[in-house]
């Protein structure tokens, strides 16, 4: 069976086609375009992190004078800082990732000034350059939300969902839905990208729109670095790329971020705003998915508005199902009501 190679450049999200993959010829020349564009996103990730130093946050004695053409370090400064030669250091900076050391990558680390998310991020890069091909290929099904996991998630008495790391809604209690209508009630499949970036109604729902749309960008990033050949999120980014100049700017500036724990502001339609704080749990046996729960500060206002929605997705619900019934319901239910 042939299948078309998609390829997605991580700086403009520009897709190239690169043949089928069924053929001796055309898997070779897939392959070797994955790899190139693996170590693209080395080089992308690691100029734009030496870009932002400066030489006086490196501590070099660098005062302002001579002619630097380059905002940051230069390749020569990083790797006098790391302690490895100019050519060592410009070869990783070309892809060459995969051969370095812990206490390298660690160097690069403390030169670079990256930050937790950040460090992962280049140790991600590094095991997917040196990782042989037939270790990268991924199973052909991811596996799906079991009846256990929608069991917790359904016994929960705050909003929970499931996601992956493309940002797919791939499952959620009642509450979990209520918290995100918008999401939930566009097209096809739940995808917090895709709302971000191409639903109108995603700028009045996010208290903090500018920081919902670097977030996304950031978790789809560094979801990349973990398994850059994962070719539905490829053709996710490619999609966002092409819809959005909005998403490709942003893109294109590699920042990356982890979703753990943090707070978060939504303008709600049904229950107006809710300040709500965000926990983010690792399933076990599923690196793929993740539960996150949402809770709010006790006697806060946020607190009585998670109590009203529930009744108020109720009500959607009872208002959803008597327009699917049709007039001819409605016109039973009032007759029934009469006769009594």
């Amino acid at each position: 069976m042939l299948r078309r190679v998609v390829l997605i450049h991580r700086g403009t999200g520009r897709v190239r086609l690169t043949g089928t993959v069924g053929d001796p010829q055309g898997r070779n020349s897939g392959r070797s375009l994955e790899r190139m564009e693996i170590k693209r996103e080395v080089r992308d990730f690691l100029m734009s992190r030496r870009a932002r130093v400066t030489p006086q946050m490196a501590g070099l004695p660098y005062a302002g004078g001579g002619d630097r053409r380059v905002p940051g370090l230069r390749r020569e400064e990083v790797a006098m800082l790391a302690g490895v030669s100019v050519e060592y250091y410009t070869r990783m900076e070309r892809g060459a990732l995969g051969g370095a050391s812990e206490s390298v990558l660690e160097a690069l680390v403390w030169v670079l000034q990256l930050d937790d998310d950040e460090r992962a991020h280049l140790h991600d890069l590094a095991r997917s350059v040196g990782a042989p091909s037939r270790t990268r290929e991924r199973p052909g099904r991811e596996p799906a939300v079991t009846d256990a996991v929608q069991q917790v998630l359904d016994s929960m008495s705050v909003p929970a969902v499931v996601m992956n790391t493309r940002m797919d809604l791939v499952a959620a209690n009642d509450l979990g839905r209520a918290l995100y209508p918008g999401p939930f009630s566009m097209a096809g499949q739940a995808n917090f990208a895709r709302f971000a970036f191409l639903d109108s109604r995603a700028a009045d729902f996010y208290a903090d729109f500018e920081g919902a749309k670097n977030f996304t960008v950031s978790l789809l990033r560094a979801a990349a670095g973990r398994d850059p050949l994962d070719t539905e999120l490829s053709n996710l980014i490619g999609e966002l790329a092409a819809r959005s100049q909005d998403f490709s700017a942003r893109w294109g500036k590699h920042n990356v971020h982890r979703h753990t724990q943090g707070r978060k502001t939504f303008h709600h339609p049904g229950v107006g705003t809710l300040e709500l704080v965000y926990t983010d749990l690792a399933l076990p046996g599923d690196p793929t998915i993740s539960m996150t729960t949402y809770t709010a500060a006790p006697d806060s206002p946020s607190a009585d508005a998670l109590e009203l929605l529930g009744a108020w997705a109720r009500t959607q619900q009872e208002e959803q199902g008597r327009a699917e019934a049709g007039p001819d319901s409605r016109e039973q239910e009032q007759g029934s009501a009469h006769h009594g």
